[in-house]
């Protein structure tokens, strides 16, 4: 596989049980099972009033933190 990366679109008013702080942690669980398969990016949007992804730096920091080779970065930043 020469490159393949995802862009998470997450669970965003879902209307589950699911808190910020659990959606979060799916986040990084995703990102280390892609990046033990071997998948080399890992993309987040950027939901300023949403709860889970306002701040995406954070998120990336530790997927970053515990993920040995994927890049990690933002797909789509609203700057309205």
């Amino acid at each position: 596989m020469k490159s393949f990366g995802f862009l998470s679109f997450g669970h965003y008013d879902s209307g589950s049980d699911l808190d910020a702080g659990q959606m979060l942690r799916d986040a990084v669980d995703i990102s280390v099972g892609a990046d033990e398969l071997g998948v080399n990016g890992a993309y987040f949007r950027v939901h300023h009033f949403a709860s889970q992804a306002a701040s995406p730096i954070p998120l990336l920091s530790t997927i970053a933190a515990k993920t040995r080779t994927i890049e990690v970065g933002t797909g789509v930043i609203d700057m309205r």
